[in-house]
């Protein structure tokens, strides 16, 4: 005979918002009851607003600590589902948004208007990823390529406001590219190892 399926399973989709009430097992916490708060039913229904959720969500769970609360982290996870959730044109765009801030949530802020090394104001056009961001002629190194503006501008947006101004990103497409590149590579190196649902999205 078929068991039921379980009374919670509506109320635990993926990238569900939930109240979750649970009991302390052994090993594993049990679920023993389950409010919805938001569903974002839009986010599971296309693949590429999907992806790009998977994305947020494999980044905060990199840099969540068991048992530690990060109320920065989760609202920042609900402010990017919330943004996908309202199907914008480029969802890539709020997604690069979306990391570029969880790097600064995590400690590893981009410096885009000052010297990352000896804070001497900006704007400065070489990025280095190693250094945290901007530097100056004086800490650059000598082989350094300088970024594109158009770049440069781009990841102050991306930093800065909410990130529903990333919904309908009008960029050059060759700018959205490096600008999506640099904070992957970004974010690679301050996790430690890259995000694999990146390849979904690239998709």
């Amino acid at each position: 005979m078929r068991r039921p399926g379980s009374r919670f399973g509506g109320r635990l989709e993926p990238f569900s918002h939930v109240d979750l009430q649970l009991y302390a097992g052994r090993s594993l916490d049990i679920v023993t009851q389950a409010e919805l708060v938001t569903s974002f039913a839009p986010v599971r229904a296309d693949f590429a607003l999907s992806a790009c959720g998977s994305a947020m969500v494999e980044a905060a769970d990199h840099l969540a600590q068991e048992d530690e609360r990060s109320n920065r982290l989760f609202l920042l996870l609900l402010e990017g589902l919330r943004t996908l959730a309202l199907s914008p044109a480029t969802p890539s765009a709020v997604l690069d948004g979306y990391l570029f801030r969880l790097a600064s949530v995590a400690g590893y802020h981009p410096h885009l208007d000052a010297c990352a090394a000896c804070g001497a104001p900006g704007p400065h056009d070489v990025f280095t990823i190693a250094a945290g961001g901007a530097l100056c002629p004086d800490d650059a190194p000598f082989d350094a390529h300088p970024l594109d503006p158009a770049v440069t501008g781009l990841l102050r947006r991306l930093l800065g406001g909410p990130l529903s101004d990333q919904r309908d990103a009008p960029e050059d497409p060759r700018v959205r590219r490096a600008a999506a590149a640099l904070v992957a590579s970004y974010l690679t190196y301050h996790l430690g190892r890259p995000l694999r649902a990146l390849e979904l999205v690239e998709r």
